[in-house]
């Protein structure tokens, strides 16, 4: 087996206080060193979260001076020997950017349960003639959607589901899975350019996001599931749309983060439905295994060109790079998902 080796230090991205973009500044950093039931990981690629704007802001419970909450690389350690060294692994949460350094870096290390083995080595992912920037664009947004809609949502082919939010990363990434699987998929978007995107990707249906969308809805069948990525502004609303015994799971802020104001569940809540939430945080944990989720067999999707999943836009690990990705996603202007390719 081959040993450990690598810098000492490292180059990194470091948020040292909190505010706009330009508080993101490239320095030199001290290359983490594992712990037991951690691994190594030579970051190739990371991809650009709205979570990290917040961390950015401070607007998070908790943050590092590194953040990023995924990324795709090799391990180079592993004291446990949960993975050999060379193997191909992404990894998300599990601390990442909130509570350990995250993967704005050229390294970082990671509790082994939020690290997914992508294939024995690098030569397994060039038989899928992917390069790290298409594959950077899917740990997280890929094993959120695929854990939403087939574990909330229970999504089954031949199912109505309505997705609120659908231009966003995730909302591509849920299409995309929902359509492979046969379900009909109706999508909004709160620009009527991107109804023909979101149509290629399989919609049946593609309507205006915006408030009171189930009025304008009335007369229209029910939905056996929704996918609410736009937040707490437009939970209520959603919900008035889902057919008894339906679902519907919350999961996305693209709203902001305000709170429901006055929530009473004895008046706004639809009867018969089933309401829930996901986080991402929370793979890792013994209920949410990472391993759940078939990201290997996405991969092979995504290479057999099942679905779209480019990412919208790559750019170099670099300070000026890194801080313009950030001002796209503050505009609203990355049109899917954004990486950073790690050299």
């Amino acid at each position: 087996m081959a040993t450990a080796n690598y810098p000492d230090t490292m180059n990194a991205i470091l948020v040292e206080e909190f505010g706009t973009p330009e508080v993101l500044k490239m320095k030199k950093a001290a290359t983490p060193t594992p712990e037991p039931g951690q691994a190594v990981i030579k970051i190739r690629g990371f991809g650009i979260n709205h979570a990290e704007m917040h961390m950015r802001r401070g607007e998070w419970a908790e943050s590092m001076p590194i953040i990023g909450i995924e990324c795709v690389g090799l391990v180079v350690d592993c004291p446990g020997k949960e993975f050999a060294i060379g193997t191909p692994v992404a990894a998300l949460m599990g601390g990442l950017g909130r509570t350990i350094n995250g993967s704005y870096a050229e390294y970082t290390s990671v509790p082994v349960g939020n690290v997914a083995r992508l294939g024995e080595s690098e030569e397994d992912l060039k038989k899928l003639a992917l390069s790290w920037g298409q594959i950077a664009a899917i740990p997280e947004t890929y094993a959120t959607a695929w854990t939403v809609l087939f574990r909330n949502l229970e999504i089954k082919a031949g199912q109505r589901l309505l997705i609120r939010g659908a231009t966003s990363s995730f909302g591509q990434a849920a299409v995309n899975l929902a359509v492979q699987e046969g379900a009909v998929v109706t999508a909004t978007t709160r620009s009527a350019d991107r109804f023909e995107g979101l149509k290629s990707l399989g919609a049946k249906e593609v309507l205006i996001e915006g408030p009171g969308l189930s009025d304008r809805l009335d007369g229209h069948p029910k939905f056996d599931a929704v996918l609410e990525l736009v937040g707490n502004s437009t939970l209520l609303d959603s919900l008035k749309v889902v057919r008894r015994g339906g679902r519907l799971c919350l999961a996305g802020f693209l709203g902001g983060l305000a709170p429901i104001a006055d929530f009473n569940p004895l008046l706004q809540m639809a009867s018969g439905v089933h309401f829930s939430f996901f986080g991402s945080f929370v793979f890792g944990l013994p209920e949410f295994p990472l391993s759940d989720v078939p990201l290997k067999d996405i991969l092979v999707m995504v290479a057999e060109k099942k679905f779209k999943a480019e990412p919208a836009r790559v750019w170099k690990f670099e300070e000026g790079d890194v801080r313009e990705a950030h001002k796209v996603m503050e505009g609203s202007a990355a049109g899917g998902k954004m990486v950073v390719i790690v050299p």
